[in-house]
């Protein structure tokens, strides 16, 4: 019994060592987990805010980059607006300037007319005392002594002035045709120039139809592009191969179709892509203007001109009048001009360079207001020409010239614009111009019927003979012939040619 109680003691404490012992093993185990949990927990804690703090530099970097971006932007918007501004204060200086100008011109305009005013009452005074005094002489009215006067002469010297009249004309006419067939012809014969007819409209030829789709673009927003960049309108229809451009400049015509061709060949075609043309399109232009202007001055031998001159008449390369080359036909009229003032003893100088620059004003009409003779005229005088070459571009426009070479100049003008091909006009306006020109003569009292011939050149006018008399035919012929200069417009001339015809006719039984 003792003994058994001892193996009990033992074997209890035995359990309790192992008890003890495995508890302190477990103890020891969890400690080493929690351990190893904490340093997990740790590292993940660390990984985490390394991450965090990544983020936040990368955040405060691209904010950085929003606000660099932001302030360059303000500030191009910035340069821009003061650009704008500086812009508007120097047009509203100018507009101040101008209206100054007008002002000053307006008044003096007002004193001038109070001054005619004055002197045409003053003019009219001394006509009225005059007359009375004529009255009181004579013991006769101003119109009783108007009535007999008029009909004495025209009583005593209607046959005379008839007959003196045919003279002159017919004796002056002759000479004068002699001497103008002369030197016109010698001067035809020496100039033979090319003549080059254009449309208004400018087509611009594509590879295919499948083309047309991409040049209009995705919502027509390349075409879009294209007519607000150049001013112009593309016309897209059913025409096979084809595109046609219809602007009122020719110039910007011109940049449009450079432009086109230029996408059609790269065939990237998109609104950058149409930006990047149209502006190479517009610097190869003006390159070939200012080619074109040197070379016509070369050709002509014409030195000394201000480049910017040589700019605008490089400009009329590409404008026409009635189908007519406006540059080439300015250069015709130069050669032409030189040759009758060689023939004349005249300066040849001016008449060469009037004949080149009669035209300018065309360069610009579509930019500036007014006739292309107002701005041509205004051109050369702010470029220092001379008085006869400023007054060309009037001239050619007068019925007569004040000066021997502005008379040069307009026939120079009428026989370029007259060459067999040189000028062309559309069939409806060629009907039209021999229709208004022959409702011009019939609407004269004593016309019988008139006939527009030679192309509108000359009209025939045939009278009534018992109704207008020699002298009244000669009278009516002038007043149809100013009649048609105020109402019609025509290159060259036209000839009048009033007939009268009486027929007396008996038979013999």
């Amino acid at each position: 019994m003792p003994e058994a109680f001892v193996v009990l003691i033992i074997t209890i404490a035995a359990l309790a060592v192992g008890v003890v012992a495995g508890y302190a093993y477990r103890h020891a185990i969890a400690s080493r987990r929690v351990s190893a949990a904490e340093q997990k927990a740790d590292a993940m804690l660390a990984d985490a805010k390394r991450r965090e703090q990544e983020f936040l530099i990368k955040a405060k970097e691209k904010g950085l980059k929003i606000v660099e971006e932001a302030k360059r932007e303000e500030a191009e918007r910035r340069r821009e607006v003061q650009a704008l501004q500086q812009r508007v204060e120097k047009r509203e200086s100018l507009f101040d300037a101008k209206l100054l100008e007008l002002q000053g011109q307006q008044t003096r305009a007002e004193e001038q007319r109070a001054k005619l005013t004055a002197a045409q009452q003053r003019l009219v005074e001394l006509q009225q005392e005059e007359a009375k005094k004529l009255e009181a002489v004579a013991q006769l009215s101003r119109q009783e002594a108007e009535e007999r006067l008029l009909a004495h002469v025209e009583a005593e010297a209607n046959d005379a002035l008839t007959s003196r009249i045919r003279k002159l004309e017919h004796e002056g006419s002759e000479e004068l045709d002699r001497r103008a067939r002369v030197i016109l012809s010698n001067t035809i014969q020496r100039v033979a120039s090319s003549h080059s007819i254009e449309n208004t409209t400018t087509n611009v030829a594509i590879p295919s139809d499948d083309m047309k789709g991409r040049i209009i673009g995705k919502e027509g927003r390349n075409i879009k592009a294209i007519e607000n960049l150049t001013g112009c309108e593309i016309i897209v229809d059913e025409t096979p191969l084809a595109i046609t451009i219809s602007g009122f400049s020719p110039i910007r015509r011109q940049v449009a179709k450079r432009a086109l061709e230029d996408l059609i060949q790269d065939g990237r075609i998109h609104p950058g892509r149409v930006e990047e043309a149209v502006e190479r399109a517009k610097k190869e232009l003006a390159t070939d203007i200012k080619k074109a202007g040197e070379d016509a001055c070369y050709e002509l031998g014409i030195t000394g001109v201000d480049p910017k001159l040589i700019l605008i008449l490089g400009r009329l390369k590409y404008r026409t009048s009635y189908g007519q080359n406006v540059l080439l036909h300015s250069m015709e009229v130069a050669n032409l001009a030189a040759i009758m003032a060689a023939e004349l003893g005249q300066n040849v100088g001016d008449a060469k360079r009037g004949g080149l620059f009669h035209d300018i004003g065309k360069a610009v009409d579509h930019d500036i207001q007014g006739t292309h003779i107002e701005i041509g005229f205004n051109i050369l005088k702010k470029f220092g020409m001379s008085e006869e070459v400023c007054y060309a571009p009037i001239a050619h426009h007068e019925d007569k010239p004040k000066t021997v070479v502005g008379c040069i100049v307009k026939a120079a003008d009428a026989i370029s614009g007259a060459r067999p091909g040189a000028r062309r006009d559309s069939y409806e306006d060629y009907l039209k111009r021999l229709e208004d020109l022959e409702k011009v003569a019939t609407s004269f009292e004593g016309i019988e019927r008139a006939y527009a011939i030679q192309a509108g050149r000359e009209i025939r006018v045939f009278v009534r003979p018992q109704e207008v008399d020699d002298l009244t035919m000669y009278r009516l012929s002038k007043d149809i012939a100013k009649k048609i200069e105020q109402e019609l417009k025509y290159p060259g001339e036209i000839k009048v040619t009033a007939i009268r015809e009486t027929r007396a006719i008996e038979y013999a039984r």
